[in-house]
């Protein structure tokens, strides 16, 4: 079965993001690469984008990666928030759910509280401080 990973781009504070990611989920960077890491006398980099992210991954759970980049200033901007991309999680407790919800959740903006729906999940809905917008599950599995 293929794995679909979520990779997000930054405007330069990915590092920082990624280090909030990284306290929620804990564990280690599997890969972290900057700009200057590729620099060459023959594809120099500006000094202000050397020390950005080119890649950093953060591994999830036993098969999962949360990666992601800044991108380079003379590339523009991105707009996180003109797209409704959700990075989607299904915990595998409603403790987990609670702990990844509300860690991720901090200094950002609610707008579905971690409840029981009326499908039968434990869910809620946020936009994380970096504009990044989460979903986060619990459903239990019933054994029959």
């Amino acid at each position: 079965m293929a794995l679909i990973n979520p990779y997000i781009h930054f405007n330069g504070n990915a590092e920082e993001a990624f280090t909030f990611y990284r306290s929620v989920f804990g564990g280690a960077f599997a890969k972290v690469m900057r700009y200057k890491d590729l620099s060459s006398p023959d594809h120099p980099i500006a000094e202000n984008d050397a020390n950005r992210i080119m890649h950093i991954s953060l591994p999830i759970g036993k098969s999962n990666l949360l990666m992601g980049s800044d991108v380079l200033e003379v590339m523009g901007r991105v707009t996180e928030n003109d797209n409704r991309n959700t990075i989607s999680i299904s915990a595998e407790s409603r403790e987990e759910a609670d702990k990844l919800f509300n860690g991720l959740s901090a200094g950002g903006q609610i707008e579905m509280p971690i409840a029981d729906g009326p499908w039968g999940a434990y869910f809620g809905m946020f936009t994380d401080k970096y504009g990044v917008q989460w979903m986060v599950d619990f459903t239990p599995r019933h054994k029959g």
